[in-house]
């Protein structure tokens, strides 16, 4: 009568590990005094970016007549920020965050995410920490650091940050990307195709690998370069195929910040899709004046999925979507 399948799809075994490895992520920051916070999962801003894509619900106030739109975060960064701004010096978070994407063997709607700022730091400092903790959680060796231009280059043969749209098309179509390439006017489009299935594959095999300097048209919210304006000051994370962290020395300009979120919608409008409240206790927090820091996230699933060698999420987590 009862025939679904109610079990959990990880082993009681892995979630066992599951619990432990995150003690450990909670004693790396404690030995160094990183302090845990806890910031809310529904805001009434979202992200901007035209590649993350977020949940809404509707909020009924009490004796209100209309409603107001709600958000999932994608992440907690933007509340964390605030909390920066307000002196609250190193911290670190373990949350959910959600994305309304295709759930796969990497990805779940729902996922599990670790979050940490560093004041003082820039984006080099903290790739260090990032490979500490790595090595500590995963017993690898030091993560390789390669600039995003050597990578590229070393795959490809083509400098990323010089290279034109013809001849991005032209290297798309020596991989066998030509139907997608044909009708792309966007450089970044292609170079984030080529870099997914070309470079993301080859790097990291053997101990993790942190790839930095992303052109500057990739910036999100990390800071320009200010001795090489092409490449802004970001970084991510890989290891055995799958992407880890992503972090930035972060852009500490309200105005700047602003200016991006309204290029993001403007971009949307182009695309025609839906254009995203900006978050404006963000940008107040970044004009009350911002520390210089560096942050990046973590997904905490894909961590443990390399610690106890699984091949999908689905092993790591109680219950993905299917099951929710």
């Amino acid at each position: 009568m009862f025939a679904m399948n109610w079990q959990p799809t990880a082993s009681i075994e892995t979630l066992r590990e599951r619990a432990k490895l995150l003690q450990q992520i909670r004693a790396f920051f404690a030995e160094r005094e990183v302090l845990e916070v806890d910031t809310p999962a529904l805001s009434h801003a979202t992200v901007t970016d035209v590649h993350l894509f977020s949940f809404d619900t509707q909020f009924f106030e009490p004796g209100a007549n209309t409603s107001n739109t709600l958000y999932l975060q994608t992440s907690p960064e933007y509340a964390m920020k605030r909390l920066l701004a307000a002196g609250s010096g190193p911290i670190f978070q373990i949350s959910k965050s959600f994305r309304n994407e295709e759930a796969g063997r990497h990805h779940n709607p729902e996922f599990t995410m670790l979050e940490w700022y560093r004041p003082g730091f820039d984006h080099l400092d903290l790739m260090e920490e990032v490979s500490n903790l790595l090595s500590t959680a995963l017993q690898c060796a030091d993560a390789e650091k390669v600039t995003y231009q050597s990578a590229f280059s070393r795959y490809l043969g083509c400098d990323p940050l010089e290279a034109s749209l013809t001849e991005l098309k032209a290297v798309c179509n020596e991989h066998g990307y030509e139907a997608i390439a044909k009708h792309e006017d966007n450089k970044d489009t292609l170079l984030q195709l080529l870099f997914s299935q070309i470079v993301e594959p080859n790097i990291g095999l053997q101990r993790p690998c942190i790839v930095f300097d992303f052109p500057a048209s990739q910036a999100a919210l990390a800071r320009i370069s200010q001795t090489d304006n092409r490449v802004a000051e970001r970084f991510e994370a890989y290891f055995k195929g799958i992407e880890l962290a992503n972090g930035f020395h972060e852009l500490a300009d309200a105005n700047e910040q602003l200016a991006r979120f309204e290029a993001d919608n403007r971009k949307r409008k182009a695309m025609n899709l839906p254009i995203k409240p900006i978050d404006h206790h963000l940008i107040a927090a970044l004009d009350a004046g911002f520390p210089n820091c560096a942050g990046v996230a973590l997904g905490v699933d894909r961590l443990l999925m390399l610690q106890q060698n699984k091949a999908s999420i689905e092993e790591v987590i109680a219950f993905p979507v299917s099951r929710a």
